[in-house]
Parts: C-alpha cells; structure tokens; sequence
C-alpha cells in the first residue's frame, strides 16, 4: 500500500524493520541502498513509498503500511504490547514485526490461549471491536461439571452474570458431556472474562479456554502456541468486508 506523503528514506526503513537509524545510516554510507536505480547518498533523502524503486543489499523493498499476523497465543502471556513484569505478545515477534507497532485486536485471558489478530491497522481493529458490528467470537473449552441441553438453552436465552447484566444469547455445542465436559461456545460480544463469567452463571467452572475463531478468521491449526503468520490476502479482504450485525435470526429472537 502507498503512502502519500514523502518519508525520510532512513526513517522509512527502520519502519521496515531493516533496522536501526545508526545500522541504516551505516547501509547507506556502504552505498547499500539504492533509490531508483543509484546508491542513496543521503540518510534524509526524502522518498514516496510505493513510487519510488528502492533497493537494500541487492533485494526490492516491498513497502506496506499494514501488517496483520495471527498468533497461536500460549498460555500465560498477556494481550498487551508491553508490561513491567510480564511476557507480552508481542515480545513473541520478531524485529521486523515489532518495527510495525502491532497491537493486539481484542484480548485474551492470561491463563487463556488460542487465536489473536495482532496488527496495526486500527480502522480494520475498530471495526472487530465495535459494540455495533456483534463479530462473533468462537471458544474450545473444558469445563469442570455436566454441561447439559439446559444449559444450551440458558445461553441461547442469555444468562446473567454476577455483575446483574444478561448477556446476549450465545451458542453452546456440547462435544463432550461428563464429569468434565467439552464444548464449543460462540458469543456477540466481549465482557470482562464474559467465558467463564457465563459458564459461573449456570453452576459451572472453566478450567480450558482456547479461542478458536473471531468474525471470518479462524485460528490456523497448523499453528503451534506461540507461532504466528502472517494473514493472506482473502483473509485480511473478508476481516474488512464485515458487516454490521450477523446474528443467527432464532437466537436474536431469543433475547429478551
């Protein structure tokens, strides 16, 4: 994607995540750089991304203003871009990730894992998170008790949750009924630890959460925790092609 302003050519690049101003400066003093067709003798060389031919060690610059990732999140590392005492999803990037200033789309429990969208495109972020647009987010989980068809029901009806609010209706498939039982949960909005708040409601504890899919996106199984990738075009295309509410039309009948 072009920019439309002209960019100072060092700046540019550490954008890229080709490194740091002292390291491209040095790049450029080496004749390393080229800018359409000839070496780029001044690191303040004002250049127009996605114009102007640029070149670093042989190899074309691609230039984008956007990243969009999907990280596997492992347990135990926090929905933040930097914390004091904590791990971070995004020390789990690379420099040339980090150099975009990704940020996490929504969040996720610490003890929590499963698919979160890092990127830096915060009208496509906006879009995901607004009240407005109910992007359905699905989970995997274990939960410690016999989740049963009455509990499928409650949720379809909304429950309430300890705070007095009642939720919006959700979908709750059983995949496995137990002691301990497994299932897939699908909700239209995002509240406070609303997963297991919910799950509390009805008597319930969640002791797995894994997300499993947000809006369109769904997590890439290939992914091992802690891995990432970078989202194809289709995909990044059906993120900014959502509309505003999609709710299945017998569940949105059943908020009362």
């Amino acid at each position: 994607m072009a920019a439309k302003e002209r960019q100072r050519l060092d700046k540019l690049l550490a954008h890229m995540g080709l490194g740091t101003r002292k390291e491209i400066k040095k790049l450029i003093k080496e004749k390393r750089v080229q800018v359409n067709g000839r070496p780029a003798g001044d690191p303040g060389l004002h250049v127009l991304p996605g114009r102007d031919y640029i070149e670093v060690n042989g190899e074309p610059l691609e230039y984008r203003q956007y990243v969009y990732l999907m990280l596997n999140k492992p347990q135990g590392v926090l929905s933040a871009t930097e914390d004091r005492f904590a791990k971070v999803v995004v020390d789990l990037l690379p420099p040339q990730y980090r150099a975009f200033h990704p940020f996490p789309v929504g969040r996720l429990d610490k003890d929590a894992g499963g698919l979160l969208l890092l990127t830096n495109d915060g009208k496509l972020a906006h879009q995901l998170l607004s009240p407005k647009k109910h992007v359905p987010k699905t989970y995997y989980a274990v939960v410690c008790g016999m989740v049963t068809e009455i509990d499928v029901e409650a949720f379809r009806q909304g429950v309430i949750l300890d705070d007095g609010y009642r939720t919006m209706p959700a979908e709750l498939k059983i995949l496995r009924q137990g002691l301990e039982s497994e299932v897939e949960l699908t909700i239209y909005e995002g509240k406070y630890h609303q997963v297991k708040r919910m799950f509390a409601a009805v008597g319930k504890k969640v002791t797995y959460l894994k997300r499993i899919a947000m809006g369109p996106l769904v997590l890439d199984e290939q992914l091992k925790p802690g891995e990432y990738r970078e989202l194809t075009a289709e995909e990044i295309g059906k993120l900014q092609g959502i509309n505003p509410p999609t709710l299945p039309p017998d569940l949105f009948s059943a908020k009362i």
